[in-house]
């Protein structure tokens, strides 16, 4: 995409004329509405406040928090905003409808619930799309215009500022322009503040949605916005053309949440603004928030980040062995096309049996220890023994680290395994899992039995009881994944299984690794130097 911003650009069956970018943006992210409808997300009410806190840390303008009367939970996170959800910078949207068809605007339920709610901006959808009018709602276009400026004109009254969300704007501005752009008047006319162009199906290209924006921004002068889908994995592009063409507020989700494809991801919007067009988006000295808030909402969602997310995943500024190594060492900027550091990444070497001592040695230097040039030699050897074996430390950050550190004397003295049993019993009804672990922890011998749902999780529960009362940052830390790989499948049962554990303390995410014919075996291994890495990493 150009930096040009001026000079005539060709879509499908239009030329428009691209206006210079704006100063500033405003970031509406609509995680707690349009985001939770993600198959498999489901928040509590205490996780969506806590959601909006890290928002309000990151410095969006916009935190749609619900649809109030939609359900309970809704109705209760604008209960309970007022007094417990304290946004610094941040405003709080809550979402709603136009009035029904045939119902006068003081008599619609939902209306009447966005003015309870107790919010400064309700956004309200409605229809754009004639075919949504005449076959989904079932009434008449006039009628549809009506529903729009009665609806936005009811809730100015009631000292509310409205955003207007015109759904499938893009379908149907492509398909009946004329009605389309009536919508929009009509909300302007009532005092809309906001026109939010959505691209509801998600369908849309680049050149279709800056032709449309384009169109609109010369027939009003409100506040424009965009609300993009991923279903054509466009919907960042889409947003930044829009910005290009006119808009100034620019929605979605963080991490792209949403239904089907998800929503716009403004982990790669917001600095795809910021750092590419240079347009602000949230206050520059909270950008380097942008990775822990991302990689902390996904915590609350209970999703585990994807790691080849731009900008905010753990593998986007990584560096394998090679010629990639060795050049990032002498100058980043070579394979790296912003400074990591600036969304609050971090440039990190992978290590694999493919490793030379120059990459142990950057790698040793990034985790600020000083290996010489024998300890070095003894961890490739190691490395690559261990790898033959079906270890995998390249995706296996906390693992390798504390082989590194053991490579430099380093050996945990936290606690002692003396041993440990998993049982599992089934009496015609669900099966029941129970782990007995023996720790000697300083003097003391420690035997702790706990059940849990499975070996891994009774494991878990057990050392837990057993160093727990003398660990208590272990409180925070807990396992986000557990992955098992069967390794030589030509054994049958028999074969080596490779089991990754993932572990957060709430700010990071690390990976280690146990490699066994014993399946139990390789989650103890794993789960073990989970537990050492998070010690060693709270400076036990």
């Amino acid at each position: 995409m150009s930096n040009e911003h001026t000079h005539a650009r060709s879509g499908r069956s239009h030329d428009y004329e691209l206006p210079d970018l704006p100063e500033s943006v405003d970031i509406f992210d609509t995680t707690l509405r349009d985001g939770s409808q993600q198959e498999g997300l489901s928040l509590t009410v205490d996780d969506k406040l806590r959601v909006a806190e890290q928002l309000d840390h990151l410095g969006v303008a916009y935190v749609e928090g619900g649809w109030p009367g939609a359900n309970p939970k809704d109705d209760e996170f604008f209960a309970r905003a007022p007094t417990e959800l304290h946004l610094a910078t941040s405003t709080l949207v809550a979402f709603g409808s136009t009035r029904r068809a045939g119902v006068a605007a003081a008599e619609d339920d939902v209306l009447a619930k966005l003015i309870g709610a107790g919010t400064t901006v309700a956004c309200i959808v409605a229809k754009s799309w004639d075919r949504h009018v005449t076959d989904a709602l079932r009434t008449t276009l006039e009628e549809g215009v009506a529903m729009v400026a009665d609806s936005v004109a009811h809730l100015r009254a009631h000292g509310l500022r409205v955003f207007l969300d015109a759904e499938h704007f893009f379908d149907g501005f492509g398909q009946n322009p004329d009605f389309a752009l009536r919508v929009l008047a009509a909300a302007e006319e009532a005092g809309a503040e906001a026109l939010v162009l959505c691209d509801t199906n998600g369908g849309s290209l680049p050149d279709d949605i800056g032709a449309a924006v384009a169109a609109v921004r010369q027939r009003t002068s409100a506040q424009l916005g965009i609300h993009c889908h991923n279903d054509t994995g466009c919907a960042v592009a889409n947003s930044l053309v829009a910005v290009q063409a006119g808009v100034t507020q620019v929605q979605g989700c963080v991490n792209g949440y949403g239904e089907r494809a998800g929503n716009a991801d403004l982990s790669a919007a917001i600095p795809d603004l910021s750092l590419k067009l240079h347009v602000r988006t949230i206050p520059p000295e909270r950008l380097e928030r942008l990775t822990p808030v991302a990689h902390h909402i996904a915590e609350l969602v209970n999703i585990a980040p994807d790691p080849q997310q731009p900008y905010v995943g753990a593998s986007v500024f990584a560096h394998k062995g090679g010629l990639h190594a060795s050049a990032v060492a002498r100058r980043r900027d070579l394979y790296e096309h912003i400074a990591p550091d600036s969304v609050g990444n971090g440039t990190r070497v992978v290590v694999s049996e493919m490793a030379g001592r120059s990459t142990l040695s950057m790698k040793a230097a990034e985790l600020g220890l000083d290996l010489d040039g024998e300890a070095l030699g003894r961890v490739l050897d190691e490395l690559k023994r261990l790898e033959h074996d079906g270890y995998h430390f390249e995706v296996a950050d906390g693992s390798l680290e504390l082989l590194l550190r053991r490579a430099g004397g380093w050996e945990p003295t936290y606690f002692e395994v003396e041993s440990y049993r998993v049982i599992t019993d089934h009496a015609g009804g669900p099966a029941v899992t129970e782990a007995t672990v023996k720790v000697h922890v300083g003097q003391e011998r420690v035997v702790a039995v706990a059940e849990g749902n499975g070996p891994v999780n009774a494991l878990d529960g057990a050392l837990r009881q057993a160093i727990g009362p003398r660990f208590p940052v272990l409180d925070s830390v807990h396992l986000t994944d557990y992955r098992v790989r069967v390794l030589d499948t030509g054994r049958g049962t028999g074969a080596v299984t490779r089991v990754l554990v993932d572990t957060t303390d709430g700010e990071r995410i690390w990976t280690t690794i146990g490699v066994s014919e014993n399946i139990i075996e390789a989650s103890w291994q794993a789960l073990y130097e989970s537990i050492v890495f998070a010690l060693a990493r709270a400076g036990q």
